[in-house]
């Protein structure tokens, strides 16, 4: 069969960093004679290059090419795809790895729209990733009406006869930015780019000895040069005008004055920091026309305005009043609603810690000339912001604790000017509520709350809380989608979460009272602080001290108040009769790791009737316990047994 796929990966000393890389490509869901992986090995001196040979003599997907050192990644990346036989080629690096159908995926998704360049959604893991880019999907996506530009890593699917129509390599040798050459080309010369953003395609890590390329402090001097190739080839592909100034806006944004803001440019040492000054001043006043500045946040065009004027005192300035700029998001109402989470909260921005001023009556200027000094732009950057609160927007987005995938939430969101003092100044607060839908977030584990602010100049995230102890206001868990959902604060630090397949203790199940379990006429009626959207089964388990007893059950909503009514025939009284049995019940009897929880309490049955007792003391319940696995164990000696003998 043809191969769809070529993976391509130059290697480079990872050391055991690749392990996970090697995993995730030997997890792909795309059949194995369907794809191909290309290790390429640049001149490793660990123990990489024995590993890799191994490996290809074990899996017959996986190829090695060993090389002399090149000294960066592009010339590896190009005897991949020389090697390649696949009808698309895809780049990743030796320290990250892909999500399980990520090869799949791109390959149909770019297939479906007649692609050349597939972009498949990213979660970063300590580095920063495109968050707008993948919003939603886009089939069609250009420079022009998507964020496309915002995503010049190499980390894309390919299709091969593309790069060979029209001749694009990676750069080659010691230098910097070859991924923004060879992508930049990529995205201006395609028939078609398609975003893939509903599935995690690609985790980019930072690795934890810190040694990731893209983290070492670079050569100024080497680095802006490696740039201006990247500038050259949006001239070359563009016509002067708004379509060039956008493009050239996110190389002046991201490379330059991002590095020049608040800590990032602070925690550097002063003469480094001067040589990373010097150079982005050359390339700003050498290269960029006044409408690509214009087109910035309010903070950004200061600082480029400054940096254009040789001003690297007031820069640095800027940076220090910059730095104590932060958003802030308080929770407010969190409650179950029909099978979903609704999350109220507020969301402004502060400076020093308290909230932040604006003029109550600002218009919008345009910064025709650079502030006279550093009290200057901080006003105009403030009146800027309240004139465009018209703008500004809230977001929740919900973060895998473990991978750092994110994902949208939907929000409504009103604006609200807020009188400060006299009534000259005003605070900026955005009022939100967001809707989570459980079921529609991709697996277990704890999910991190986030907003992601974005008014004025700024567009930054922070942890929806902290709440002190006093103030906290939680729903119990719910079943939705037979998973289990807990909302909860961290500890100590009061933020909000979720935790999806929650089970144990945490369900608060333990608060069930004597009084709020019934049993009438061989039916068992419980009370649970448990959310649900409708009917939803479970299964409950009796345990004996000889016996294991397992039977249906259904939760249904209250009408009165929160959480849920538990129901379910018992077992015959014959079958309970004589014994004390602990109850437990499975919240999720669908899933592939169904789990029960202990109910606080125990059925004594005898005399024809069945009464609710307290649960038996400590030891009486170890000893319960002990049997009961017991009892587990030989049923399951049994099932063995008939299963060897042939079902017999």
């Amino acid at each position: 069969m043809p191969v769809k796929v070529s993976v391509i990966v130059p290697v480079y000393n990872p050391g055991i960093y690749i392990e996970d890389c090697i995993s995730s490509l030997q997890r792909q869901s795309l059949p194995p004679d369907e794809f191909e992986v290309i290790f390429v090995d640049d001149g490793s001196t660990d123990e990489t290059p024995a590993r890799l040979d191994r490996l290809a003599a074990e899996d017959p997907r996986m190829r090695v090419i060993h090389q002399e050192n090149s000294g960066w990644s592009g010339k590896p990346r190009n005897v991949g795809i020389e090697a390649s036989r696949g009808e698309f080629v895809m780049f990743v690096d030796n320290d990250d790895y892909l999500g399980d159908e990520a090869l799949e995926r791109m390959y149909d998704y770019g297939v479906a729209n007649g692609a050349d360049v597939i972009v498949g959604k990213m979660a970063g893991k300590g580095r920063g990733v495109p968050v707008e880019l993948f919003r939603r999907n886009h089939p069609r996506a250009t420079v022009e009406n998507t964020p496309l530009i915002d995503s010049l890593t190499p980390h894309k699917m390919v299709r091969r006869a593309f790069l060979d129509r029209i001749g694009l390599r990676f750069p080659e040798g010691r230098r910097r930015l070859e991924d923004h050459v060879f992508i930049a080309e990529a995205y201006l010369r395609a028939e078609n780019v398609s975003v893939l953003s509903d599935y995690v395609c690609y985790y980019h890590l930072r690795r934890e000895d810190g040694s990731n390329a893209g983290f070492e402090r670079f050569d100024p001097v080497g680095y802006f040069a490696n740039l201006r190739e990247a500038l050259d080839v949006v001239e070359r592909y563009t016509e002067p005008g708004p379509v060039r100034d956008r493009l050239f806006r996110r190389w002046l944004r991201v490379e330059m004055v991002e590095r020049l803001r608040a800590r990032r440019l602070l925690n550097l040492p002063d003469d480094y920091r001067r040589e990373l000054f010097r150079e982005i001043h050359k390339v700003v006043v050498e290269r960029f026309g006044p409408g690509v500045a214009a087109g910035l946040q309010p903070t950004q065009q200061v600082i480029a305005a400054l940096t254009a004027a040789d001003r690297y005192d007031d820069v640095v300035a800027f940076a220090e009043w910059e730095a104590g700029v932060a958003p802030k998001a308080t929770p407010g109402d969190i409650e179950w609603r029909d099978g979903s989470l609704t999350i109220g909260f507020t969301a402004e921005y502060l400076s020093g810690g308290e909230p932040m001023p604006f003029p109550a009556a600002a218009e919008s200027t345009p910064l025709t000339d650079v502030p006279k000094d550093v009290p200057a732009a901080v006003r105009w950057v403030a009146s800027e912001t309240a004139a465009r609160f018209g703008q500004a927007t809230a977001d929740l987005l919900l973060r895998e604790r473990s991978s750092a995938a994110q994902y949208f939430q939907p929000v409504r969101f009103t604006r609200e000017s807020v009188p400060v003092g006299d009534g000259e100044e005003v605070r900026l607060v955005l009022r939100a509520t967001a809707t989570v839908d459980p079921a529609a977030l991709p697996r277990d584990g704890a999910w991190d709350a986030l907003v992601r602010v974005k008014s004025g100049g700024w567009t930054k995230e922070c942890r929806l809380g902290p709440v002190p102890p006093e103030d906290r206001s939680t729903p119990g868990a719910g079943v939705v989608g037979d998973r289990p959902v807990l909302p909860y604060w961290t500890a100590p630090h009061g933020n909000l979460s979720l935790e999806l397949g929650a089970h144990g203790k945490r369900l608060g199940l333990g608060r069930v009272q004597l009084g709020d379990v019934t049993v009438s006429e061989g039916r068992f009626r419980v009370l649970l602080p448990v959310h649900v959207p409708g009917e939803t089964r479970v299964r409950l388990r009796f345990v004996s001290s000889r016996r294991i007893l397992e039977t249906p059950g259904t939760l249904s909503p209250r009408d009165d108040r929160p959480g849920s009514v538990l129901a379910a025939d018992l077992p015959a009284e014959q079958e309970l009769s004589g014994d004390v049995w602990r109850v437990a019940v499975c919240l999720n009897p669908g899933a592939e790791q169904a789990r029960f929880a202990g109910l606080p309490f125990a059925l004594r049955a005898g005399g024809g009737s069945v009464l609710v007792t307290p649960v038996p003391g400590p030891g009486v319940a170890l000893r319960l316990a002990r049997r009961a696995r017991r009892v587990l164990r030989a049923a399951r000696r049994k099932v063995d047994s008939r299963i060897r003998n042939g079902g017999r």
